[in-house]
């Protein structure tokens, strides 16, 4: 009975915060990811085991096969789980009602703290055991725009829309042959994106930054210079700044470098994107940013 799920992790190269708006994003799934073993137990239970990337139990709980309920009451990452479940049946009333015993093992590609998914993948993994659409699930889960679960299931880069609470998506093309001077530096913690959430929704984009966001979207798939890329990635920075009233990253940590830096997802963790080459990358190694990945080592 044994069944594998897999789910890709992600990056959000432009949108950040304003795609839970409208505004068009672009995300890109990650060769890292996550995925979820099923098999059948001869115990009356859901025994569950969560793994890092490295083969090592992080998380362990037994959960009851008809209300999810977990042993360990106190752990958030068991209400959590027991909660995706609920909305999984939910959704699925059939899901798990015929098993007498389950082993779930779910393992990662990738650093809890990398920030490119864990729950997303988690929750995208879930549906596709359970039969269930991923945003629904999402939706009574964890809510958010999506973006992720619709790099979850790509294999390619990826346009995405919110519009009217409906996800459209549609795979893209990118025709940069300066990837080489592309790579994502880890800023050593995880961000909150809840949190990042709440500040936007006090500061809020006005249509007209929500459109220029979208324009720049677009640009980047008629974008063939890296000079032209950077003049991109520096006006989504300076947008994004206006609406959350916070100075950018490079202003932040990296105002001496000679050049792009762009954050991804929630500011002020996990990763952001710079341009530059070799010597570029061991400006960041110095100043104690170690994790320095090439584009074409995370992206799918």
């Amino acid at each position: 009975m044994k069944k594998i799920f897999h789910s890709n992790g992600k990056l959000l190269l432009t949108g950040e915060y304003v795609v839970l708006d409208g505004a068009t994003a672009l995300a890109i799934p990650t060769k890292y990811g996550q995925s979820l073993e099923i098999d059948i137990s001869e115990k009356k239970e859901i025994h569950w085991q969560s793994y890092d990337e490295n083969g090592s139990l992080w998380f362990e709980d037994f959960f009851d096969l008809k209300n999810f309920e977990s042993q360990n009451k106190e752990s958030e990452i068991s209400k959590t789980v027991s909660k995706i479940l609920r909305e999984a049946q939910k959704l699925n009333p059939d899901f798990l009602s015929k098993y007498e015993g389950i082993q779930v093992k779910t393992p990662l590609d990738f650093p809890r703290n990398w920030g490119l998914g864990s729950s997303s993948t988690l929750i995208n993994n879930i549906a596709q055991w359970a039969k269930v659409d991923g945003f629904a699930l999402l939706a009574n889960s964890f809510g958010g725009s999506g973006y992720d679960i619709a790099a979850a299931q790509s294999d390619a880069p990826i346009l995405y829309e919110l519009k009217n609470g409906n996800s459209k998506f549609r795979k893209v093309n990118l025709p940069w042959d300066f990837t080489d001077s592309l790579f994502f530096v880890h800023l050593n913690k995880k961000q909150d994106s809840k949190d990042g959430i709440a500040r936007y929704k006090n500061a809020s984009g006005d249509k007209k930054s929500l459109q220029r966001i979208s324009d720049i979207t677009n640009k980047l798939l008629l974008c063939y210079s890296l000079s032209d890329f950077e003049t991109l990635m520096n006006a989504h920075e300076e947008v994004i700044s206006e609406i959350i009233k916070l100075p950018t990253i490079k202003e932040q940590l990296f105002n001496d470098y000679p050049n792009t830096i762009k954050s991804l997802g929630a500011w002020g963790g996990d990763f952001v994107l710079a341009t530059g080459n070799e010597i570029d990358m061991d400006y960041f190694k110095k100043k104690g940013f170690e994790t320095v990945i090439p584009f074409e080592k995370m992206i799918l």
